[in-house]
């Protein structure tokens, strides 16, 4: 029969415990129960400091009584507690413990005795609870159906400048307002649905001295909402439907003229896609979300014709609206590598097979402190329905990094 040293010291402790139930009920001389019969267990160097004396007086601490017996109980132990680092010096192989790392202990119960028979049974003991006492009530959790995880921040950028610096320049300030909101639904309540919305909003103004009609200029607006609803399928896939609407609420115009160029629902663009979506959620850390809509619907819209040429948003000339179908993919990843260092990333994509237009924002988010934060922000987007440009043909880029405040909000299970 092969025995662990788990096994050992199991029985090291009932033959202990075995022997001192034999000396309580039988008259028969037997052994006496010892720490010499349980395995070694290293619990650390302990040296000889002596007998204890009066850090005063100097003399030896004694009770003023006959304490023979606990002299003689004194010495056993050290002669026991001797032996046994002794042994464990000479003969460190047979060390098969280390007191920080012992197995788990044998469950507690009654151990009744029957040298008769030889045996050793272990028997739960009898827990008596009062008839006045009851157990205390348990705690009212609330269960969440939706997780909601709330942003809002303002970053700013400021600079001045002398009117007799020698490199010239003019003062400038700018302002950046964000808000971030996604309601999810509980997958640990409801793990066969997927059910997930984002919206936010920028808003970005600066100053600027080169228009001398206005004061101020917007270089960012950009309001988005995004719907995922699917159904498990196997493991983390769902088959699912996507909603996309994007827009902004401000006017925008060319530097030294009045020529409108962006304005409320002008432009707007609405996709809605059925397909298969991804999801992967690794505590809060790290969030992995890849949707694939084969078959999507996109309509691109211009309230305003007037004063706005729809051709630039991809819209024929005269019309409000232009409806394709096609196939759109949008990948999400959130990644937050220490407790004040998070990255954010989106990666969307449209084709109707005759053109092709993509967007790709990533915010790398320092957080100083609990309301301090530092952003960095590029956005970066190709649009083939769009009139080339000849400096960057069909690519458009935007890129902030900026210094604020920030307040988070979230709801946990």
């Amino acid at each position: 029969m092969h025995f662990t040293p788990k096994t050992f010291l199991v029985l090291a402790t009932l033959m202990v415990m075995s022997a001192t139930a034999i000396a309580q009920d039988s008259n028969k001389p037997c052994a006496e129960p010892s720490m010499l019969y349980v395995p070694l267990v290293y619990d650390g160097y302990k040296s000889d400091n002596g007998p204890m004396t009066s850090p005063k007086t100097g003399e030896l601490y004694s009770l003023d009584a006959n304490d023979a017996w606990l002299q003689e109980a004194i010495a056993n132990t050290e002669r026991t507690h001797n032996m046994r680092q002794r042994a464990m010096i000479e003969n460190p192989q047979l060390v098969a413990y280390n007191a920080n790392r012992l197995p788990e202990a044998p469950p507690e119960g009654v151990i009744p005795s029957d040298p008769r028979q030889g045996m050793l049974t272990i028997v739960p003991p009898n827990v008596s609870v009062p008839d006045d006492v009851t157990p205390a009530d348990a705690p009212n959790l609330k269960i969440h159906n939706w997780l909601h995880i709330f942003n809002a921040s303002l970053q700013f950028t400021q600079a001045y400048i002398s009117g007799n610096w020698y490199q010239g320049g003019e003062n400038n300030l700018a302002l950046l307002g964000s808000i971030n909101w996604n309601c999810n639904l509980n997958q640990d309540i409801h793990p066969n649905w997927l059910f997930n919305n984002s919206l936010s909003y920028k808003l970005g103004l600066s100053t600027t001295h080169g228009d001398s009609i206005r004061n101020y200029l917007i270089n960012e607006d950009n309001f988005l909402f995004t719907s995922q609803l699917g159904y498990k399928a196997v493991k983390n896939w769902y088959y699912s439907a996507m909603l996309q609407f994007t827009t902004q609420f401000m006017n925008n115009y060319k530097t030294n003229t009045r020529t409108m160029t962006a304005a409320f629902l002008s432009p707007a663009e609405l996709n809605v896609g059925l397909g298969m979506t991804y999801n992967y959620k690794k505590a809060d850390d790290r969030i992995f979300t890849l949707a694939i809509a084969p078959l999507s619907y996109n309509l691109k819209y211009c309230r305003n014709i007037t004063d706005i040429d729809p051709v630039r948003f991809g819209i024929d000339a005269g019309h409000h609206s232009k409806s394709t179908f096609g196939s759109n993919f949008e990948a999400k990843l959130l990644w937050r590598f220490t407790p004040s260092v998070m990255i954010t990333s989106r990666l969307y994509m449209f084709t109707n097979y005759e053109y092709v237009q993509g967007d790709w924002e990533n915010t790398l988010d320092f957080a100083i402190g609990k309301y301090l934060t530092t952003q960095f922000y590029t956005h970066l987007r190709f649009d083939r329905s769009r009139q080339r440009d000849d400096d960057w043909n069909y690519w458009q880029f935007k890129e902030i990094l900026s210094l604020g405040i920030i307040y988070r909000f979230a709801t946990v299970n």
